[in-house]
Formats: structure tokens, C-alpha cells, sequence
């Protein structure tokens, strides 16, 4: 492996252009910004053969004035003694801290296999529930009865009444479906269970998206209960990005009023102005400041039940590289999180992380930022060591940047420049994985090149040739995911450790961080005599599942602390967090 540098000038676009060099046949891009100076331009690690090598240098896309090229052999560091072991968050849970331990004492030794779960109505089966509207109860044929979420309630054409969810007594949630008016569910485990045919494994990380608990259309979808399962009862990694939805139109919004998934969007929408987010008084804010709370919600209940996260929110900073002369201007973004250009994201990060951390006391995350490597000033995007664990990358390239010199099927690159550039961005301080793909490395491509990816995802499949990520022939080789899974280099669920998230004998507490002793009464939800976060967790448990939580007689009454007698709400969850975190006196609020 070695790096290669060119020293030029770019004097044809001042809004940059790309430079693409071609090393035996295989083509390496990067964007050189304008410069009627002489300046070195980095362009990574490449991978040469014993012997007679060409490296060509080809307009394509752009032009560069070249003075001289430099290739040196790449010294390759000991990854885990620079990167960090311990989450930027001082006041970390034992279970995170165990996690990011483990992590860090197997990077740059082995890559852990990892498979995002699909959301939202994907990999549907259907069942012969059916909502008795004469009984107002949910039922299948065996006569077993299902909780309905009657905030879900809404009208056919015909004006009947019918409920979009309700869960059965196992937690699992199922969805209305209008077509034949019966309930149906996700098949959540579909690629899992597919890769485990194919392999004999189980990937060690699964990812999930928060996305659906919003302040527009929200719904339990089970998200969280399926990562504690994932965790507690199978012994995995839990990953999480974090699709918020903001309205279609802004402009015409009033905060608080629900709207439908159809109007709503996570893309680009410059009618939501990023630097007002973070702004106290705004719109902007009073509507992050909503989905930030819905989110607390379910952290909160991962954090009870000793569950650590692997957070990833507003992914894919910068997106595609900037379309004007400013790199980091945000216009070359996917989503609204990045559409301001890099400082008001940075600063959007950042109130998110004092949000999470300060305000709501969650401590069980480890936090990613998500970058790209489009050109030098991609580094701009990072929010900055204090609140960043990891780095990542999503490794999308089956059409394009292909360095095994064919133009269709799989792409089995490792992309080693862009592992080496995100490893620059932070002075190797940060552990760097695959936080999302579409082809997986091959075995052969990460060891020879020494990329060291902490980790994979791959992304789910949703039926679509061009989007089966797992199982469509364009994106992986079937032998070429078995080898990689069935590898030593490779680490599967089996091969965790049983006690990962050993906390030394010790119990995870239920403590808030007052813990007050009280005498039991307005939000002492589980009579214990005292309150604390435990509480305000057993509330939203009751609300998301009251099949399997309940509350007695006595917890009812010491529940409703906020709006008292309105009955038992998730608002009564939040005065408890306001009053443990000394934003509210006494209770009842």
C-alpha cells in the first residue's frame, strides 16, 4: 500500500472540480478546490503491484496543472493505541463504558458484522386479526385479544371507524391494513434470518431507526422494546440513526398539531432554518425541542433497562460535495439537518448532545458522527471530540468509485483512502467504522489494505432491484458474505462475549441523579417510598406496553403529576425528569 500526492493548481472552476487518476486501470476522484497557486493535494492510499505500475492522470470531470507527484510507501499505525476507549461523556453508564471497551479492544484486529432492520411497512405478513367494531376489541381467530392504540383512531370512506395499531401480548405491534381490513406486521428479522442461512450466524450489530417517534405522526412501532430485546435477551450491539421528520410546510405549522406522514419529510426544506433551532423563541426550536423530548422518552426506557446505544443522529453530513464556490455550504446536502452548511450543523450536533446529556440525563449513548471525504474541507463537518465517539462512513459505490476495474456488480472495495482520511480528520483519536453499505468489503480487500473498519451495517432490503441491498445480485455475492462471516476477522453474534456489558458484579442503577427520599406521593409511580428516574420509566413503559406494565391502584394516583386529573400521560414521565433534574420545585407540576 502506498499514498499517493500531487502537487498542482486548479485555475478552471472556482467552484472546484473533481481530479481523477487512474492507478493500473482503476480510477481514483477527489475535489480540487481553485487555486492559481502551486499546493499539494492528498489523494490516499493506493494499492500497487510488484512490479511495473502506471498511474495516468485523466481530465474526465476536471483539470489540474501538475507539478510533481509523489508516491511513498504507507506506514501504517497501531489504530487502537491512539483512538479512545472511554465515551466522551464523563458520566457514562457501566454498560457503556463496557461496550466502548470492547469495541476499542477489537479495533484494527477485526471487523464486526452488523445489519440494519427495515422501517416503516416493509416485509409485511399479514394475520387474521380484525378490529370487531361492535365489541370495539382487536382479535384473531383464536380468540386472542389485542391492546388498541386508540390514539391511532381514524375513518374509512364510509365513515366506519378503525385503528391504525394495536399490540398483542407479546409486545409486538401490528399495523391496520385498509386494502383487506385486517392487521398485519413487520418482519423485522427478514435479512437476519437470511444471512444466518446463508452463513450459520447472526450479524453482532443491528441497526434501528427512531424515526417514527415524532411530533407529527408518531406511533409505537416497538422500536425500542426490539432493542432491548436485541441486547439483554440475544446478547447483541445496538445501533441506532435517527430519520426525524420535519413538516413539508413549515411555514404553515402550528406546533403541536399532528400531520400526516405524507407531510412530512427528512430531505432538504429550507422553510425550517437551522441556525433557529437552536434558538430559543423560534419555531424551529419549539419544534426540535418536541422531537428531542419524544426521543428522550425512549432512551430513557433503554437506559433504565441497562441498554447501551450506538447513536448516530443527523447522518450523512455534507452529503454530496458542495455545488457552489463555498465546500461547506450544505449545498450539495441530503436532508435538512445539513442543508445551512457546516457550522449551523456542528451547532445543531451540539444541541442535541447538551439536550440528551444535560437537560435529560441519558448517559447510555455512544455517540457517531456520520462524514464523507469529497475534498479537504469535508473535515469541516465534524462537531469536535467532546461530543463525537465514533466516526463513519457510508460506503454506497456499487456504480462508482470502483478501484476493481469493472463497471457493474458488487463492489467489494474496502475504500481504504477514505477510512485514511476520516482517520486524519481526527488525529486517529476516533474509533472509524462502515456505518452503513450496500456491498460488504471482501475478506481479501480489508486485510491486504489494512482498512480497519471498527465495523459494517448493511442496509435493509425493500424488495426493489436496485435497493435489495442484502440479497440483490448487484450489491453482494452470496460467497463473497459467507466468506467474510464465516472468517476469523470477522466477528458474529456468537462470538461476543457473554458478560459484554459486565459491570463488575454490580447492579445498573435506577437512581435519577437527585434520587430524592420523599415521602411517597405525586410521582412515586412505583411506590417504592422515594422518587427517581424509575418512576418516570415505569410511566412511559405502561404507556408504550400496558399489557405487560402495569400500575396499581395507589401508583395511578401518585402518577398523575402534571395536568392532575387528566389520567396517567407521558407528560406526567416528563415532570418527573424536570423535577429530578431540578427544573420544576415540587411535584404535582
Amino acid at each position: 500500500m502506498y499514498t499517493l500526492s500531487i502537487r498542482g493548481a486548479q485555475i478552471l472552476n472556482e467552484e472546484g472540480r473533481f481530479q481523477t487518476v487512474k492507478v493500473n486501470g482503476i480510477e481514483y476522484s477527489k475535489t480540487i478546490p481553485y487555486s492559481k497557486e502551486w499546493k499539494d493535494f492528498d489523494f490516499g492510499t493506493i494499492r500497487l503491484k510488484k512490479g511495473v505500475n502506471e498511474i495516468e492522470f485523466i481530465s474526465k470531470y476536471g483539470y489540474l496543472a501538475i507539478d510533481t507527484v509523489t508516491v511513498s510507501s504507507k506506514e501504517f499505525p497501531d489504530v487502537a493505541a491512539q483512538a479512545d476507549s472511554v465515551p466522551c461523556d464523563p458520566k457514562a453508564t457501566p454498560e457503556a463504558k463496557a461496550l466502548m471497551k470492547y469495541l476499542h479492544s477489537v479495533y484494527g484486529k477485526h471487523i464486526i458484522s452488523g445489519q440494519q432492520e427495515i422501517y416503516g411497512n416493509g416485509h409485511q405478513v399479514s394475520t387474521s386479526i380484525r378490529y370487531d367494531a361492535q365489541k370495539d376489541i382487536c382479535v384473531d381467530e383464536n380468540g386472542v385479544e389485542y391492546t388498541i392504540d386508540r390514539d391511532s383512531a381514524d375513518k374509512d370512506e364510509g365513515g366506519n371507524v378503525f385503528y391504525w395499531h394495536c399490540t398483542g401480548p407479546d409486545g409486538k405491534v401490528y399495523d391496520y391494513s385498509t386494502q383487506n381490513r385486517n392487521y398485519t406486521y413487520q418482519y423485522y428479522d427478514y435479512e437476519f434470518d437470511w444471512i444466518y442461512d446463508l452463513s450459520g450466524a447472526y450479524p453482532a450489530i443491528r441497526g434501528f431507526d427512531f424515526m417514527n417517534y415524532n411530533p407529527l405522526y408518531g406511533w409505537e412501532d416497538g422500536t425500542t422494546q426490539r432493542v432491548i430485546e436485541w441486547v439483554k435477551e440475544r446478547g447483541g450491539i445496538a445501533t441506532a440513526c435517527w430519520h426525524i421528520n420535519i413538516p413539508t410546510d413549515f411555514a404553515g405549522y402550528t406546533p403541536g398539531e399532528p400531520v400526516d406522514w405524507s407531510g412530512a419529510t427528512y430531505k432538504v426544506n429550507h422553510e425550517f432554518k437551522i441556525a433557529n433551532a437552536v434558538k430559543a423563541g423560534t419555531k424551529e426550536n419549539e419544534y426540535l425541542d418536541m422531537a428531542i423530548e419524544d426521543l428522550a422518552e425512549q432512551f430513557l426506557i433503554l437506559q433504565e433497562a441497562g441498554v447501551p446505544l450506538l447513536f448516530r443522529p443527523f447522518h450523512e453530513a455534507e452529503g454530496n460535495p458542495s455545488t457552489t464556490s463555498d465546500p461547506i455550504d450544505g449545498s450539495g446536502a441530503w436532508f435538512w439537518w445539513s442543508q445551512d452548511g457546516a457550522e449551523d450543523y456542528k451547532a445543531l450536533w451540539r444541541y442535541l448532545y447538551d439536550k440528551l446529556t444535560n437537560e435529560y440525563g441519558l448517559h447510555n449513548l455512544i455517540w457517531e458522527n456520520n462524514l464523507y471525504s469529497w475534498s479537504d474541507s469535508s473535515a469541516a463537518w465534524y462537531p469536535g471530540d467532546d461530543c463525537v465517539d465514533i466516526v463513519g462512513w457510508d460506503k454506497y459505490d456499487t456504480q462508482y468509485n470502483r478501484h476493481d476495474g469493472l463497471t457493474s456488480g458488487p463492489n467489494e472495495d474496502c475504500n481504504s483512502p477514505v477510512y485514511w482520511s476520516l482517520y486524519d480528520y481526527v488525529d486517529g483519536k476516533k474509533m472509524a467504522a462502515i456505518t452503513e453499505n450496500s456491498t460488504i468489503p471482501s475478506l481479501s480487500n480489508l486485510t491486504v489494505e489494512k482498512a480497519t473498519w471498527l465495523y459494517f451495517c448493511t442496509w435493509y432490503d425493500n424488495g426493489a432491484s436496485d435497493a435489495s441491498f442484502v440479497m440483490g445480485e448487484n450489491f453482494n455475492n452470496p460467497d463473497t458474505m459467507k466468506e467474510i462471516y464465516q472468517s476469523d476477522y470477522c466477528i458474529t453474534l456468537d462470538e461476543l462475549p457473554k458478560d459484554l456489558y459486565g459491570t463488575g458484579g454490580s447492579e445498573p442503577s435506577t437512581e435519577g441523579t437527585t434520587g430524592s427520599q420523599v415521602t411517597p406521593d405525586y410521582g412515586d409511580s412505583n411506590t417504592d417510598g422515594k422518587i427517581n428516574l424509575a418512576d418516570a420509566v415505569l410511566i412511559m413503559q405502561v404507556k408504550a406496553n400496558p399489557t405487560k406494565y402495569t400500575l396499581s391502584e395507589q401508583g395511578e394516583k401518585n402518577a398523575d403529576c402534571s395536568d392532575v386529573g387528566d389520567g396517567v400521560t407521558n407528560k406526567d414521565a416528563l415532570a418527573i425528569q424536570k423535577y429530578l433534574l431540578g427544573l420544576v420545585e415540587k411535584l404535582p407540576e
